[in-house]
């Protein structure tokens, strides 16, 4: 059984998740604050967060930083907020997937879900014995999860460097959107075009400007 965390201060958006979450078969761990869900992640050690953005005490995205620091986990972030810088700044700490309010709880079961399946299969290809992925002067070293451009390391979260990884397999090939949110996250859904999105654009800030092309009405390829 998986335990997750769930951090909101709305009791009533906390109460529905955990009733919903617990009916799903995980074991469900609350927090109401910021430092709140830091205590409760030190204490139950979670498979994955449940954040809000917005909380008393510490708000989600320093939550987020604060418990990637400790341990690499998959947070699923709750928001009010659409704009993209604030989703890129959600997604520059660690966050890896997020919904915004009001949502359904199915569509939340289900990123939960994905997340998890993710972080599994993660773990299957990181104890199966395999070679590095080169593009250029891009390495990726799926054994021990490393990124290295022009010789230095890069340092990218567990999702950025799924993403990463699965473009890395076939450079200069195309690949769907559709087929990317399937592969990395789990599901392919349009509403998660925004997700995907903003990866890739921390990706390009974290290992070139010009190193995942954009093929516009398509996808994405990873430049050789």
């Amino acid at each position: 059984m998986h335990t997750l965390l769930v951090v909101e201060d709305d009791p009533t958006i906390n109460q529905a998740l955990t009733d919903r979450l617990t009916a799903e078969g995980f074991a469900v761990v609350r927090a109401v604050d910021g430092p709140g869900a830091l205590t409760a992640f030190d204490e139950h050690e979670p498979d994955l967060v449940v954040l809000d953005v917005m909380l008393p005490g510490l708000d989600g995205l320093e939550v987020c930083r604060r418990i990637q620091a400790r341990r690499p986990v998959p947070v699923l972030m709750l928001t009010a907020r659409v704009e993209e810088t604030d989703v890129l700044v959600g997604l520059g700490v660690g966050a890896d997937d997020y919904v915004t309010k009001p949502f359904r709880m199915r569509e939340v079961v289900a990123r939960v879900r994905a997340l998890l399946r993710r972080v599994d299969r993660a773990a299957e290809l990181a104890a199966t014995p395999q070679g590095g992925l080169v593009a250029g002067d891009l390495v990726v070293d799926r054994a021990t999860r490393r990124v290295h451009v022009a010789g230095a390391e890069v340092h990218l979260t567990p999702l950025e460097f799924d993403l990463l990884a699965v473009l890395a397999e076939r450079p200069g090939e195309v690949h769907t959107r559709e087929a990317l949110m399937t592969e990395v996250w789990g599901w392919a859904d349009a509403r998660g075009s925004r997700t995907l999105d903003s990866h890739v654009k921390s990706l390009r800030a974290k290992t070139g400007a010009d190193r995942v092309r954009t093929v516009h009405g398509v996808g994405y390829a990873l430049e050789g």
